[in-house]
């Protein structure tokens, strides 16, 4: 009967660890993941600007944060988005260079929000075809 206790103990951690997991939270890794993926890749970026990321993930943070409190004046909405960029753009430039590729990042971010977006709903398409 003692040799079962430290079995059963450890399978009661496992199944523990297990409901414990977020799949929504494993999920935002992978996406997060894909996404530096995407970036790196179209702006070619180098181990010297290495630096870019974490000034990108305050970017981000602060976009997210503003679509957060978002209210029902999409003009506002708009104006707050477009003044983060405007405090991030000299950041931007400073470790990126040109301004091309500092537009370029914009442009990049919605791009893989919106190639995204897309693949949620052939998703949910598909689900609801099913």
């Amino acid at each position: 009967m003692k040799k079962h206790i430290p079995l059963a103990i450890l399978l009661l951690a496992i199944s523990f660890y297990g409901v414990c997991q977020n799949p929504k939270a494993s999920a935002a890794r992978n996406i997060q993941g894909l996404k530096i993926e995407f970036i790196t890749r179209q702006l070619k970026l180098t181990t010297e600007e290495a630096g870019f990321w974490p000034v990108y993930y305050g970017y981000a943070d602060e976009l997210a944060k503003a679509r957060k409190e978002q209210t029902e004046d999409l003009i506002a909405n708009e104006e707050k988005i477009l003044e983060i960029r405007k405090r991030f753009r000299p950041e931007f430039k400073e470790i990126l260079v040109s301004d091309q590729r500092v537009m370029k990042v914009f442009q990049l971010d919605r791009d893989f929000n919106d190639m995204l977006k897309a693949e949620l709903q052939k998703r949910e398409q598909q689900k609801s075809n099913q």
